[in-house]
């Protein structure tokens, strides 16, 4: 009779992670998802203003090609407070800049946790899970989760309107048109 042959533990699948800070907060990110990191600095010719009242967390835009990217403030995004970004990440396959104070470090990741119930809100659509690295719990990003569906769609709706100057042309005639309307034709004495 043979002897049973132990049992081989399966290697440990790891993924390499960039740890980042917003207002003093630990992130972590697939490093797979970040296509590019620049200054703030950078960004400085290349984005243009955007203003969408209904979503503060974003306040430019930056052409990429035929595409736009809409950068978000990480620390609005997340209900912290703000700090001053220093640098920028680019996500790729999103059409998402993300504005964050800076990082920490890369490293490995062999297990994510799936999130606990307390995380019931819009929380569950920015996180992937948590991770446990050096004694620290630090939730993991979801990089499309910064930017909703919804979001894009009014984002994108302002900046049609915005670029389209003969659309503008045709609200502004309807605006003169409708406060002709409520002044009414009077009568002379």
């Amino acid at each position: 009779m043979r002897p049973k042959s132990p049992l081989k533990t399966p290697a440990l699948r790891t993924e390499q992670i960039i740890l980042f800070r917003v207002s003093g907060q630990l992130f972590a990110v697939s490093s797979a998802s970040v296509q590019e990191v620049r200054g703030v600095d950078s960004l400085s010719g290349a984005a243009k203003e955007i203003s969408q009242p209904s979503l503060r967390k974003v306040k430019h835009i930056v052409r990429r090609g035929e595409n736009s990217v809409y950068v978000v403030n990480a620390a609005m995004h997340f209900g912290l407070p703000p700090a001053p970004p220093a640098l920028v990440f680019m996500l790729r396959r999103t059409r998402t800049a993300l504005l964050i104070d800076g990082i920490e470090k890369m490293t490995s990741m062999t297990r994510l946790q799936a999130l606990p119930q307390a995380f019931c809100h819009q929380e569950r659509e920015w996180y992937r899970g948590l991770t446990a690295l050096d004694q620290t719990v630090v939730p993991v990003v979801k990089p499309e989760g910064f930017l909703t569906p919804d979001e894009l769609f009014l984002l994108d709706a302002s900046l049609s309107q915005e670029s389209d100057p003969e659309a503008e042309g045709v609200r502004m005639a309807g605006d003169v048109t409708a406060a002709q309307d409520t002044q009414g034709t009077g009568t002379t004495q």
